[in-house]
């Protein structure tokens, strides 16, 4: 019988897209201070994330789990959402 692993990452970021079907792309924006020069700098990326049954609208707060790889690009998919976006 095979264990869950016990580390499994959530990450958490707003929907910017939800054009394709069953997939939705969320902003990921992390911030950290610059070793030398102090200063602090916004790093932003963007994942692709299942959505099964496609809840999640545009400037959504999602969570999203981390998967087997289900497409070329998508390696989560939808955990909960958190709070939804002004229309």
């Amino acid at each position: 019988m095979k264990e869950r692993s016990k580390n499994i990452r959530i990450v958490q970021g707003k929907v910017v897209s939800d054009v394709m079907d069953k997939t939705r792309v969320i902003l990921l924006e992390t911030f950290y201070t610059h070793p030398k020069f102090k200063k602090i700098i916004k790093v932003s990326r963007r994942l692709k994330v299942h959505d099964e049954k496609n809840e999640s609208k545009n400037n959504d707060i999602v969570q999203a789990i981390e998967t087997r790889p289900l497409s070329r690009q998508k390696r989560h998919r939808l955990f909960k959402i958190v709070a939804r976006g002004q229309l």
